[in-house]
This record gives structure tokens, sequence and C-alpha cells, in this order.
């Protein structure tokens, strides 16, 4: 079985032609921000078959004082129409109506 997945917007994409070493729900609090959900959904497959097909992946790291640290920096976020009020914008991104 080959695996192919993607980031939302299509810019990154990725293969692995193995089976997967493991699956798992991960329901840590880093992870459910990161998500917005209550779990994110993992796939383990060798390092050494894991191919970038397309795109260079970005990065971030959950700092020692819980803070997200950006790599690479956010220059586009979904667009929002009629944004509630609690909801920010991230700073400096690109308010785009579609992706591609």
């Amino acid at each position: 079985m080959t695996l192919h997945g993607s980031c939302m917007c299509g810019a990154t994409a990725f293969t692995s032609p193995s089976e997967p070493i493991l699956t798992a729900l991960c329901h840590c609090v880093d992870c459910q921000k990161w998500t917005g959900s209550a779990f994110t959904s993992n796939v383990v497959v060798p390092r050494d078959t894991f191919k970038v097909t397309k795109g260079t992946p970005k990065f971030f790291d959950i700092a020692d004082n819980g803070e997200a640290s950006l790599r690479n920096k956010v220059d586009i976020e979904f667009f929002v129409k009629d944004r509630v009020s609690y909801l920010a914008a991230v700073d400096v991104a690109k308010q785009e109506p579609r992706f591609g």
C-alpha cells in the first residue's frame, strides 16, 4: 500500500510506499491546539521510505514557556468573510479567499 498526503493547500505533498509502523490518535494539549479538535490522527512510517514529492515542509515548535514558535512565518490564512470578534486574524497574513 502506498500512502499519499499533502497539506491542506496542496503546496507540500508526500508519499510512502510502506505499511505504517503505527497509527495513533494523540490527545495531548499541543495536538488539540494545533488541530482545534480533541485529537490528531497520526500515521508513522519508516523514515527512509518517506519522500516529500512537492514543496518544502515548514515546522513549528512549542517552546519551554508553552508558546508556539514558528520557524517559518505564516503568510496566508483561511479567508474569513464574517470574522467573529473573538477570532483574531493572523498578524501580517494575507487574507486569501481561496487557495491555489
